[in-house]
């Protein structure tokens, strides 16, 4: 069976996106369109901006939403059988999957970017790798640190990224490598995601997803909520709200496509990410790019 996977923040890099615009009259018909619903050119900045630019949540979230989207759209064999998103990915497969239009898919990708960043502002949080232990030491450690700091992104077995108030993850990181961790370090992102510090964050876009329509997909979407084949509109809709304070069990849902019968993953969109972690997770799986 065909997957297809579509990767989260961090994918992102200049040029991304600009020979699609420049090869395909669809792609740049799209493109433009995505620069009027946004308000300004986001084509700019993705095609000729700098790294400090696409590094703002309000722009990296749109623009690989875009490039994944349009880059699947224009995909002459793309027939998915099941699709799954790393966190912000999310959203672009279930465009990919028609549960979302185009247009409210980016316009949610976009609440989303400035809810976050919103939430980022409010309080000091963070989050951070860590590499060499186990999930439920991580967990246990995590559950022993005062303050808010809890496992966010199950990415492959040894690699978990955890998330929450920038003292408690600073702490956290500490006692990881007490525990054995080989390394535990902070990473350059605007705040704690996947963490109760999304919550403000979580109640808004809440209420713009409760407002769009979700159609039922024509394959099922391996949520990250749930790391389970999700079929019905109203489910996904509840997950996806959840998503934003909810840890990414991305790990778990790679292992469940491949118990359900997912023989090869394309990932779409920028960079090689999901699929360096498919091959940690499961070293028969087939991977390609697309």
């Amino acid at each position: 069976m065909k997957a297809y996977v579509f990767p989260g923040q961090g994918a992102q890099f200049i040029g991304m996106g600009k020979d699609l615009y420049e090869n395909s009259a669809l792609a740049k018909d799209l493109f433009e369109k995505a620069n009027e619903i946004l308000g300004f050119r986001i084509t700019d900045i993705m095609f000729e901006g700098t790294a400090e630019e696409l590094k703002e949540t309000k722009v990296t979230q749109p623009a690989i939403f875009l490039h994944s989207v349009i880059l699947a759209k224009t995909l002459e064999d793309f027939k998915p059988e099941m699709v799954a998103g790393h966190s912000l990915g999310e959203f672009s497969a279930l465009v990919a999957n028609g549960v979302l239009s185009f247009e409210d898919g980016l316009k949610l990708v976009s609440q989303r970017a400035l809810a976050m960043q919103k939430a980022c502002e409010i309080q000091p949080s963070t989050m951070a790798a860590v590499l060499g232990l186990s999930d439920n030491i991580v967990e246990e450690v995590c559950a022993s640190i005062d303050g808010i700091v809890v496992a966010a992104n199950y990415n492959c077995p040894g690699q978990l990224v955890i998330s929450g108030e920038t003292s408690a993850v600073e702490k956290a990181c500490e006692a990881m490598k007490v525990a054995g961790a080989k390394r535990a370090l902070i990473l350059p992102v605007g705040g704690g995601f996947h963490s109760p510090m999304m919550e403000p964050a979580r109640e808004e876009l809440a209420a713009a997803i409760e407002t769009t329509t979700f159609s039922t997909p024509i394959c099922p979407v391996y949520q990250n909520v749930t790391a389970a084949a999700v079929y019905e509109a109203n489910e996904i809709k509840k997950n996806l709200i959840i998503q934003l304070t909810a840890p990414v069990k991305w790990a778990q849902s790679v292992q469940q496509m491949v118990t359900d019968g997912a023989t090869l993953f394309t990932e779409v969109g920028p960079g090689k990410v999901l699929s360096g972690l498919i091959g940690k997770i499961d070293r028969e799986a087939v991977t390609a790019n697309a």
